[in-house]
């Protein structure tokens, strides 16, 4: 396990970066009052996940192969990463939904069918803490792996010559 340590050190940075983003959407009120944003602002949260994979594979490239990372082992740890938070995710979802935004799928419900997007019986369907919670348990590793690839193409050892 202590091979595998940093990535379940940067995998809980993680979960908790991301509720942190959450109590920061949450205050500047994209769950509420500015609902109509929160698509948008949102999305912003990748350079931050993108960042903190950075900062873990360099971290293992220091502390871990003594400066010197393959593209594979970089790769590996990202994948290790995103399993991680995959795992965790459900939880850190319902800690989102059910203290963090209590509110949010009541609001974006309402502000879906106010807006004509869809009806009730669609917004209801998709607005869910059971559907968020199968969409980010799969997306999460999805994306995480695939930000473990070009994370990795970037911070692993130049060839010698």
């Amino acid at each position: 396990m202590k091979n595998r340590s940093i990535e379940l050190k940067w995998a809980i940075i993680f979960v908790l970066v991301s509720l942190a983003w959450m109590v920061m959407e949450k205050a500047l009120g994209w769950h509420d009052e500015h609902i109509a944003d929160h698509p948008t602002y949102t999305n912003f949260f990748a350079f931050v996940a993108i960042a903190i994979y950075v900062f873990a594979l360099q971290d293992k490239k220091k502390n871990f192969y003594q400066g010197q990372m393959t593209f594979k082992q970089g790769f590996m740890s990202g994948v290790v990463i995103s399993l991680i938070v995959g795992l965790l995710t459900p939880l850190s979802q319902y800690i989102t939904s059910t203290i963090i935004t209590p509110d949010y799928f009541t609001n974006a419900i309402n502000y879906s069918v106010e807006s004509g997007n869809v009806t009730q019986q669609e917004a209801e369907d998709y607005f869910n803490l059971q559907t968020y919670i199968i969409q980010a348990t799969i997306f999460a590793p999805i994306v995480g792996i695939i930000t473990s690839a070009i994370v990795a193409f970037f911070v692993k050892s130049k060839k010698e010559s």
